[in-house]
């Protein structure tokens, strides 16, 4: 599971002309769920996520507050593309999980999200959909989170 971790000033999902959710201060997370991901990968995501940090306490010292510490919003939005691999010049997603099994790992990231945190200051996207996603980042400031990689099955048998 891979998340791109935005610092934003403001940031909003549309589709369409309907405006999803928006949400002030706080962090945009652009989430990707590969085939193997579990449960585990969603608690470390979360665990990372919240821990984060990526803001400047009172005194201005920089890289020293979570989005958790400041009690600031949260917008994820579902994104396959994090798991592309390019053939030539075109992006192949077979590393992506698909469909309704994606769907629910990343209900799941959701619900945990909201019990370590303030469901309130959690806003989503619509997964599935055609977004556009409006992100004023702030530094910018930019991070990239990755759960750990497991071994498959096979690959521990033969170690």
């Amino acid at each position: 599971m891979k998340g791109i971790v935005q610092r934003v000033s403001a940031a909003k999902v549309t589709v369409g002309d309907e405006l999803v959710s928006s949400i002030g201060r706080g962090l945009c997370v652009l989430i990707g769920i590969t085939h193997n991901d579990t449960e585990e990968d969603v608690e470390y995501l979360v665990r990372k996520l919240l821990s984060l940090r990526i803001f400047e306490d009172t005194s201005g010292k920089r890289w020293q507050k979570s989005v958790k510490d400041e009690k600031l919003d949260i917008l994820c939005v579902s994104q396959f593309t994090l798991y592309h691999r390019l053939k030539g010049n075109k992006p192949d997603f077979h590393m992506a999980m698909q469909g309704e099994s994606a769907q629910n790992l990343y209900s799941t990231f959701m619900q945990r999200l909201g019990k370590e945190y303030d469901p309130s200051k959690i806003k989503d996207g619509k997964f599935g959909a055609y977004m556009q996603v409006h992100i004023q980042n702030d530094g910018p400031v930019t991070i990239e989170l990755e759960s750990p990689v497991k071994k498959s099955k096979e690959n521990k048998e033969e170690s």
